[in-house]
Parts: C-alpha cells; structure tokens; sequence
C-alpha cells in the first residue's frame, strides 16, 4: 500500500488533471489514506463543478472506495447507485476507469454477502474486456466473480473463474499477496 501512496504523490506531482486526480484519489483511498484522498475530491468537485464523469462516476466512486474502507456496504452501494446510467458511456480511448464504479459496487455487494448480485456487477466488467484493456480490474473481476460464485454455491463455475484468473496471472510475481490468495483460497476449494 505505501507503493500506492507514492505512486499516486508521484502522478499528482506530475499533473492536476481531472483523470490524474481521479485515479490518484482512488488509489490514496484504497490504500487507507483517506484524508489525501479527500482532499483531492474536494478539488474535483469544486474545479468541475459540470463535468459529468467527475460527478457521477470519479467521485461516487472515490466516496465509495471510503465507505467499503470502512466496511458499510450499505452505503457504499448507495453511493454508487448514481453512476449506474452513466457508467458504461465513458471515454474508453483514455481510460478504464469508468468501470470502477461497477467493480466497487461489486465488492460492496461481496462484502453484504450477496453473491448473485456481486457476480453481475464482476461480469459487466468482463463483458467488456476490450474496453478494460490492461486496467488491473479487468483480471481482477475474474477473482472477484470467483468469490460471488463461491457465496452462490456454484463449485463449477467459482473453480472456473479461480482457473481463468490463475492463468491470467501465471506469469505474476508469486509474493504480490492478491495472488497468494487467490491461489490459497483455489487450494481450499479441492
């Protein structure tokens, strides 16, 4: 998480962009450095004021990174419920980021053991590969769509969806602790 921080100091450095800031702030939030993290949505909201992918998709889903940070699904999923028109009309040339609002309410519906609705929100993202690219979520969803699978009871299709992210990820370094736990919770499903 300290590699997210710097990571993220290091492109605020760099620029103030709406897209940098947005990015910058996900990632300050994720990794628990929320006062950061505000800050940067207070400047979002007051230089774009009108924009609607700041609106209705950076900050909801900034905000809810917070609210998920601090386990309240219920919120979180609230939060989100704004985006929901909006967030597969994005600039999918420049940036992926237009699904995290898809992938945070699938968490938040993960973390409020709901299963079957988790694993819709992970499989939108799928559904659109092409548009994800390399975004980490893109890879990401196939663990998070193993997990919801899991909560539903499916054993076919949650061995499936672990098998599809372990070989996306064959080549990972083998200590990035995600992966070490992707590959532990496969080993308990046999």
């Amino acid at each position: 998480m300290n590699l997210a921080r710097q990571q993220a100091q290091k492109a605020i450095g760099l620029s103030n962009g709406r897209d940098v800031e947005a990015l910058s702030a996900s990632a300050l939030e994720m990794a628990g450095d929320s006062t950061r993290a505000e800050r940067l949505s207070e400047d979002l909201k007051k230089r774009f004021p009108e924009d609607t992918i700041v609106q209705f998709n950076y900050l909801p889903a900034i905000y809810a990174a917070s609210l998920l940070h601090g386990s309240d699904a219920g919120k979180a999923t609230e939060a989100l419920a704004s985006p929901s028109p909006y967030e597969l009309g994005g600039n999918y040339e420049t940036l992926s980021f237009v699904f995290y609002p898809i992938y945070l309410r699938g968490k938040a519906y993960l973390v409020a053991k709901k299963g079957v609705a988790a694993a819709s929100e992970f499989q939108k993202i799928l559904d659109h590969r092409g548009a994800v690219r390399s975004d980490p979520i893109g890879a990401l969803a196939h663990l998070e769509l193993a997990r919801a699978r899991a909560l539903s009871g499916d054993e076919a299709k949650t061995k499936a969806a672990y098998q599809e992210f372990l070989t996306i990820w064959k080549d990972a370094d083998p200590d990035i602790p995600v992966f070490k736990q992707a590959k532990a919770e496969y080993i308990q499903l046999h």
